[in-house]
Formats: C-alpha cells, structure tokens, sequence
C-alpha cells in the first residue's frame, strides 16, 4: 500500500509558529528524523545540510531548533541566514549539500510558518522519505533536546555570506552577455520578506535603476498588504513613475506577479503567453507545450493553441507542474499565483530568475509587456469555497452530478487537509460563469455543508486554501 505523508503538504510542513506540528519538541525531533534518514540515504560524510530562512520573527528560533535537531541526528549544519527558497535549492545542488531546509512559509501572514526540505538535487522531497521521516518523529530521541540544544549550537548558526553571494553571481550569469539592462526603470515589491536581501543588490549589479518596495522587514510585516498576493500598490507605482515594469514577490520569493508600464497587473498565465510564443520562435521550446494545472485560465489555453502552443494541466501546484515536465519533456511551465519554471536554468519555480527572464523578453522583442500579452483574453473566473462537514466524492452526489452535467463547468478538487470544497468555473459569459458557480456550490452545500458554521475564512490565494500548499 501506497503510504502518504500526514504532516508534508506538497510543499512541506506549513502551520502556526510554536504549534504543532511546529512547536519546539516537534522541530526538534523532526531535525533528528531528517538528519536519521539522510543518514541512511547519504553515503557521503560529512552530512551536511543547508539550512535557510525567511524574514518572520519565528523563523530565527524555528531554525536554531531545527538545526540542534539535525546536529543530534548526525548531521552538520551550514547556515545561510535569510535567503530565498530557489536560494537555497540552487545551493543545495551546486554546493552538494546532502539536502537544503527552508523556513518559511511563502505568501502567508507572520503568525504561519513551515519546513520546505529539499533534495540533494534541490527538488522537493519524494513522498517515501517524507514518510520516513514521520516514522522518526515517533522513535525516542536521545541525547540533549530544547533550550540546551539551542544554546549549544546558536553560537556556530552564524550565515557563511559566501552563499548570498554564490546565488546572486548565479542569478547575474543567467543573462546573456548581449543583454544590457542598465537604465532599466523596474519597481520592485519585496514583501518584506527573502527578496529584501537579494532584489536590491542584484538590480544594483545589473545596473537597474529599481524603486524598492517594501523591504524593511520587522519580524511580522512579511505579506502585510503588499507583496503577489496583494499588487495593487505595485502596479499603481510602476504607472505612475513611468517605469518600465514592476514585479512583485512573495515571502519567500518562489513566485512572482508583475505590472505593465500601463499599471496592468500580469499574473502567471501572462508571463506563460509572453514567453512560450517567444520560446517557439526561437526554437527552444521543447515539446511545443507548456504544463499548467487545473486553474490554469482557459483563455490562455485557447490563445496558446493559436500559435500552436499546447497546454498540458496537472493539479494545482508547482511540485505537480514539475513532475510533468520532466515526464513529457516539456522546459516551461507554471501557476496563476505566479509559480514558474524555467526547467533548462532551474527546476524550482524562482520568482528572481522569472523576472530575470521577462527583462530578457522585453529586451530581446522591444516590447513592453504590455504588447506581448495583449491578445490575451482570460475568461471570466468565479471560484467559490463550500466548507463541508466530511469529505466525499463530489462526483458520486447525484445533485452535484446533475448540476455539473447541465452548466458543463469544470470544478477543482477539495483541498487535501481542510473539509472545504472548491468550485471553478469559467467561460466567455461572465454572468453564466457566476450562475452556474452559485448552483454547483449549493448542490454541493445541500447534501455537505458544515451548517454548524466554521469561523476561518478560506486562504485568500485561491490556489493555496490547504494550509500545507504553497
């Protein structure tokens, strides 16, 4: 039987700092599992993982527990101090660590936290060591635990500023020598988050001239308004500046949303359409295709297909859009949220590297980004949460069923931890799109609805609402 993690979301552990499952006897026990298992995965001695961290005031005491865990398992910590996650999976890879570990928890308000674990080859850990690891937490832990453990190592958890470092001439490398951005006028929101320690010195290096947004990070501002999930106040700088774009980030710079020189916001299905025709001309695109998932907007999926550009989807998120294109080949792909993936540079989703890759765009066309995605036409998209009081197949409810089948809508799966239901629904008619999202979200609330009420809103990132995604 196929065992699945209980704690990992497809993109680690997420919840609310010093609460299980990210309390301190947690953290600790899962350093000691982690470094347990690399032990018996690992053939290279020393075991040394890379440890890194976003800007929220639990990250500091997440990963000094995490790293008196790793110590008590068998393994050395190197420690990268705040950095973004594609920071730490390109590091992983080329420093040959035997994994990466990053604290954060993306888009999320200050209060949430979590444990992205990464492969030696900077990939996401495959399910069976996620299990592994699980088992660990169970064993007894010997040896010292909580506040001595801390102690002992804080003094050794000092950042080796050679790994900011080694990342940012990376990112630099990435632009062919032709391409020249100097006077480039970027706006550039760094969430208060890892951003704040790389976007600036990198515009800098190339010679952008960069208006920073929100990079004075407190510990709990990290998200607060601003950042991808909020770039109303990024699009509005970059119009009223006359820059040439703007580029938003999340917490932990996996993502990126970005702004017209107009003030138009262009989210993931716009950087798809401006790059993967620009891909094809050139000849690298590979398989003709771009991989998308479930809420992937069907207006782009017909504007690809005109310039004879397939879609392929997968289920929402990146760690599922990864797995497709290495399966079929495929070099280019990504999220709404704004989760892309270069796969010949990178297979994390950076949200740097992607704004390294529109500046590129725009510089090898002449055209603003604005003009690239003009011809885009994303269809109206409602998208309606239903909390429900168990989880069953909605397909097997007679009225759901009927309801699906007359408005010929396609809706996404539940979330994988929370008893919520999510409906999607898009088409040309933006007031039948509302309609028929009302009636499959009542069908389904008929027969589930959890009418004792539930006090938590749903995620505010539609593609996210499982406190374990990102």
């Amino acid at each position: 039987m196929n065992v699945k993690p209980r704690l990992f979301g497809t993109d680690g552990l997420r919840g609310v700092a010093g609460r299980y499952p990210l309390d301190r006897q947690t953290v600790s026990r899962l350093g000691a599992a982690l470094g347990a298992v690399l032990a018996g995965e690992v053939s290279t001695r020393p075991l040394c993982v890379l440890l890194g961290e976003d800007t929220r005031e639990s990250s500091s005491w997440i990963s000094r527990t995490l790293a008196a865990g790793l110590k008590q398992g068998g393994a050395e910590v190197v420690y990268a101090g705040v950095i973004t996650t594609p920071g730490v999976a390109f590091l992983t890879r080329q420093r040959g660590f035997a994994a990466g570990v990053m604290v954060s928890a993306s888009h999320n308000p200050y209060e949430d936290n979590g444990i992205k674990i990464l492969s030696r080859s900077g990939m996401k850990l495959s399910e069976s060591l996620e299990v592994a690891i699980e088992r660990g937490l169970g064993q007894d832990q010997s040896g010292q635990t909580g506040d001595a453990a801390e102690r002992e190592i804080e003094s050794a958890l000092a950042p080796d500023p050679t790994l900011l470092s080694d990342y940012l001439t990376h990112l630099a490398s990435l632009l062919p020598s032709a391409i020249r951005l100097s006077g480039t006028r970027l706006v550039v929101d760094c969430a208060h988050g890892s951003a704040s320690h790389v976007a600036p010195e990198l515009a800098r290096q190339l010679g952008i001239e960069a208006r920073i947004l929100n990079a004075e990070p407190d510990g709990r501002n990290i998200n607060l308004q601003c950042g991808s999930l909020h770039p109303q106040k990024m699009a509005e700088e970059t119009r009223r500046s006359g820059a040439d774009l703007g580029v938003a980030f999340d917490g932990d710079a996996d993502r990126a949303i970005f702004s017209t020189h107009e003030g138009r916001i262009a989210d993931g299905d716009h950087v798809l359409y401006a790059t993967a025709p620009h891909f094809k001309r050139r000849g690298t695109l590979k398989g003709d295709a771009v991989v998308g998932t479930l809420m992937t907007n069907l207006g782009l999926e017909l504007a690809l297909a005109r310039q004879g550009i397939g879609l392929k989807r997968t289920a929402v998120g990146d760690k599922y859009v990864l797995e497709e294109m290495l399966r079929s080949g495929i070099n280019l792909g990504g999220e709404p949220s704004g989760h892309i993936i270069f796969s010949d540079i990178s297979l994390a989703g950076d949200g740097i590297i992607t704004l390294l890759q529109v500046l590129r765009l725009l510089a090898e066309t002449g055209e603003p980004l604005g003009g690239l995605v003009r011809e885009l036409k994303p269809f109206p998209q409602v998208i309606r949460n239903v909390w429900v009081r168990e989880k069953r197949a909605l397909d097997s409810i007679p009225e759901v069923a009927h309801a699906v089948a007359e408005c010929r809508s396609e809706f996404g799966d539940r979330s994988g931890t929370e008893r919520l239901a999510r409906v999607m629904v898009e088409a040309d008619d933006a007031e039948a799109v509302r309609r028929h999202a009302a009636r499959i979200a009542g069908a389904i609330e008929s027969v589930l609805g959890n009418h004792a009420g539930v006090s938590r809103e749903p995620s505010a990132d539609p593609e996210t609402a499982e406190a374990g995604e990102d």
